[in-house]
């Protein structure tokens, strides 16, 4: 996994200490849900710059202040690892993040590229991603960084998260919208496709239904989780005692969050509060 360098001080009391998630949106909820089902020990704060998504519009520098303002945002919480769960951010940001943090700094692009690389059957791969992480190519380059014979196409679907943002999971126009955009793969022939972009799982069942039930999907949050844990394990950061809680915050409109993000992790959120981003600075070299 593409991390910042750790190095464990006081491991009792960080082992108690949250896990860091951070998303532009509600996209993330889809790793907290993860690590509700997967890690049920671990308490997490969410943070979602609300006020500011979409990042897949953002250039790179924006893209960095905004994460990094983030990151600024968690080291005055107390946690014991951050998860960036926006594929922008963990494209155009975190490969130049400075270390230093008492806490290590983990992204979602190479648990999807190991993902993608273990279930594609004929080395065909699709991705999609917001405008910026689609430019990037990262995907690209680190799925053949890997297997230099593995066939690559990418197509941003920028619409996907504002209508995802409004709740329109199983909406008609999310369906014509999925068909615009992926009926783009179809001459290609393949057989997997990365959902880069912690958004898209919330719409995986239109995804799916219009992509064909013969390509694998490939959602890095469930991955990521999964590798989290031998992560904790190794650093002796597993909570085996401490007490459990969850913690949300935004950048804008709290309700609207709080409803969005019940519905999407299956369970009431009972307080989400919303911060100023702009008050924290920047990490950057």
């Amino acid at each position: 996994m593409n991390g910042i360098t750790y190095s464990p001080q006081d491991l009792q009391d960080k082992s108690r200490l949250p896990i860091g998630v951070f998303d532009s949106g509600v996209g993330g909820l889809t790793i907290v849900k993860e690590i509700m089902d997967f890690l049920p020990q671990e308490s997490v704060i969410y943070l979602g710059d609300t006020a500011r998504v979409p990042y897949g519009t953002k250039s790179q520098p924006t893209v960095l202040k905004f994460t990094t303002q983030a990151i600024e945002f968690f080291n005055t919480r107390g946690i014991k690892m951050l998860l960036i769960a926006c594929n922008t951010s963990s494209s155009l940001a975190l490969p130049y993040l400075k270390d230093g943090f008492d806490f290590p700094v983990y992204g979602v692009i190479d648990p999807g590229v190991s993902e993608a690389l273990n279930v594609t059957r004929i080395g065909r791969i699709g991705v999609i991603g917001t405008r910026a992480t689609i430019s990037s190519r990262i995907y690209e380059m680190r799925l053949k960084q890997q297997r230099e014979e593995v066939e690559v196409f990418s197509y941003p679907c920028p619409l996907f998260v504002p209508l995802i943002e409004e709740g329109w999971i199983d909406d008609p126009v999310t369906y014509k919208v999925a068909k615009r955009y992926l009926d783009n793969f179809k001459r290609h022939g393949i057989d997997t496709l990365i959902l880069g972009c912690t958004h898209y799982p919330l719409i995986k069942n239109v995804i799916r239904q219009v992509i064909g039930k013969h390509v694998a999907l490939v959602d890095s949050a469930r991955t990521l989780v999964r590798e989290i844990k031998n992560k904790l394990k190794i650093l002796n950061l597993e909570n085996r005692g401490g007490s459990l809680r969850y913690e949300f915050y935004v950048s804008d409109e709290p309700e609207q969050f709080k409803k969005l993000g019940s519905f999407f992790l299956g369970r009431e959120i009972k307080s989400v509060k919303r911060v100023e981003l702009e008050e924290y600075k920047g990490c950057m070299k």
